[in-house]
């Protein structure tokens, strides 16, 4: 082929009989190509996920995994191949998700590893590439499993090194064999595990893969450098209901916890021994200097903290893959509920009206956790008895917030977010960040709840009951809005301590409180302030204080349903639960719950919360 002749094969200018090599800008656009492809079918990859657990978000974590590689490809272009997958295989580190995004960030470290210095790219720096990218992939579990997406990319590895023994030297032939050799590989995977056989469907992952592959091979083989056609959306098929009907029951560990792990020299073995007795589905991914963690498991943060013994951790999550699984199960309603972990509700809300949360990030000093995930409400409140470091909040990051909107915006025609109060913390705005940014527009709404703790909890709870009522759109927003107005939040908070320590409010007042021995009673605004509404004596019966400045600030005329948090002083709830259930006459319920972190910090241990909602059935 003359230089003129490959120059136009490379351009897209005219059809060519062979492509010779993939300079960095090419390979740019194919992957590119690539990830549009699996995009387009990330709903119909959620609904296949059967393994390892039926939680129904490959497809999600694979988007998000994808989206990273994507913000990387626009930072930072480069002519020359190797570096473009230097910066690929970084960003699909960095942005990995689930199982099969993981690996699929190993395969890319094993590409990167074996081509960075390569400026171009022929069919046989590929065939040896791939070859390395599967022993990385295949290393990065501890118990590789054939079946799944590892057997697609060992059956495209050796068929790149038996083409290009044979002597090709065409890129693009080699590409669309390797497609059709992936094709193949995933469709059998339907007859190998068990999962897989009973569902009467491919693994989700090596789906994923396949597509990725495919988009990719068709650019190479086509593809214009100029004009890259977006894929158009794909209509997904309906999938036999054995799909949905994989249970929760089948999930042996709760959590899929995933972090990163930067340091000097991480030594993956250790790592591998010391979390293997923690649960099942682990995938180490990286280089020793930085390694992705992913894990199923019942204690997130035992696997910070072994995590913690190599380096630093970082980008910490924890999925509740029990939650999900449900949410599959039960995605027929027209809209999903989610809330943040400063929400107080009973924990059987969360399984009967599938309402998820995205936890808040307690710290105690260096030491970071998920609020209400890697450490509960009753552990914080040990903890902060005998740390000496004060424990500070932070809300989630945006990514936190999208990657479950992704997630049920998937299986859901809405998705309402209920936010604690815009007017205490930044949660509020990080959520409608995240909202803007989930594909479809306007399909995630994030409400104010303008309340905190177990107000909040109770908007939550009511939006969760409209949903299943069959309520959607405006209708459903209007009566979550309406249960924003009806809900009122009291508190009392014994001792100043920890609300001065917090800068919520300046040290005088407590010393004030402390002279004259009184107790503040506070009460959320209509705006979602919390501020001073009354006081009590510290020594007095403070949950009767509590029960009768709540009663006498509410129109008994009403039915109502209360909620009752302490911040470790179960016996005290109970007290004030029944002396409101005196008080006021029509009540829908009462429930006791702990209250978080969240609220903790400020308060600390002692603090007794009520919220009221004047009640309306959605049924009504």
């Amino acid at each position: 082929m003359s230089a003129s002749t490959e120059t136009a094969a490379l351009a897209g200018d005219a059809p060519v009989s062979a492509i010779a090599y993939l300079d960095g800008h090419r390979l740019d656009r194919a992957l590119r190509a690539g990830i549009g492809r699996l995009l387009a079918e990330r709903d119909y990859i959620n609904r296949i996920n059967v393994f390892p657990v039926a939680d129904g978000d490959t497809g999600t974590n694979l988007a998000l995994t994808m989206s990273s590689i994507v913000a990387a490809l626009r930072a930072r272009p480069s002519a020359s191949a190797g570096k473009l997958l230097i910066n690929v295989a970084d960003a699909a580190l960095d942005g990995a998700r689930g199982n099969s995004g993981a690996i699929i960030a190993q395969f890319f470290q094993g590409l990167a590893d074996r081509l960075g210095d390569l400026e171009r790219l022929t069919t046989e720096d590929l065939a040896a590439a791939l070859t390395l990218a599967n022993e990385y992939a295949h290393d990065a579990l501890e118990k590789p499993l054939e079946g799944t997406v590892l057997t697609v990319i060992g059956d495209i590895a050796a068929e790149a090194r038996r083409l290009t023994e044979s002597g090709s030297s065409d890129l693009g032939s080699l590409m669309q064999s390797l497609k059709v050799t992936a094709e193949k590989s995933v469709e059998a995977t339907r007859s190998g595990l068990e999962a897989m056989r009973k569902a009467d469907v491919v693994d989700a992952g090596a789906k994923g893969f396949s597509l990725l592959l495919e988009g990719i091979a068709d650019f190479v083989a086509s593809g214009s450098l100029r004009d890259i056609p977006e894929p158009a959306a794909i209509e997904i098929d309906n999938i036999m209901e054995s799909v949905m009907d994989v249970g929760s029951t089948d999930i042996e560990f709760r959590f899929c916890t995933e972090c990163m792990v930067t340091g000097d020299s991480i030594n993956r073995r250790k790592l591998r021994e010391a979390l293997s007795e923690l649960g099942n589905s682990m995938v180490l991914a990286g280089t020793r200097q930085k390694l992705k963690i992913h894990i199923h498991t019942d204690d997130p943060d035992q696997v910070f903290a072994i995590a913690g013994r190599q380096g630093t951790v970082s980008a910490t999550k924890a999925d509740d893959m029990r939650q999900q699984a449900r949410t599959v199960r039960h995605a027929g309603i027209g809209a999903a509920v989610v809330t943040d972990s400063a929400a107080d509700l009973p924990e059987s809300a969360y399984e009967t009206l599938g309402i998820h949360f995205v936890p808040l990030r307690v710290n105690f000093g260096e030491r970071s956790y998920m609020d209400k995930v890697s450490m509960t409400p009753l552990e914080f409140f040990a903890e902060l008895d005998r740390n000496d470091e004060f424990p500070r909040t932070s809300q989630p990051a945006p990514g936190d917030f999208r990657r479950v909107y992704e997630f049920l915006a998937s299986h859901f025609e809405q998705v309402v977010s209920v936010s604690l109060t815009s007017a205490v913390s930044g949660t509020y705005q990080a959520a409608v960040s995240a909202a803007d940014r989930v594909r479809g527009g306007g399909k995630v709404q994030v409400i104010d709840s303008r309340n905190v703790s177990v107000g909040q909890g109770l908007i939550a709870i009511y939006a969760g009951e409209c949903a299943q009522a069959g309520m959607q759109g405006e209708e459903l927003l209007d009566a979550v809005r309406q249960a924003v107005k009806d809900t009122y939040g009291f508190g009392l908070v014994a001792d100043l301590t920890a609300a001065v320590r917090g800068g919520r409010i300046p040290g005088w007042q407590k010393w004030v409180a402390d002279a004259f021995g009184l107790a503040p009673i506070f009460r959320t605004d209509r705006e979602g302030r919390v501020s001073t509404r009354g006081v009590t004596r510290v020594r007095g019966d403070l949950p009767r204080a509590l029960a009768r400045h709540v009663s006498r600030n509410l129109d008994l005329a009403h039915t109502w349903r209360i909620a009752v948090g302490h911040a470790a002083q179960p016996r005290e709830a109970e007290r004030l639960a029944a002396m409101l259930d005196e008080l006021i006459p029509q009540t829908e319920s009462i429930s006791v719950v702990e209250v978080s972190a969240a609220l903790g910090v400020h308060g600390g241990a002692g603090t007794l919360v009520v919220a009221a909602q004047r009640y309306a059935s959605p049924a009504a």
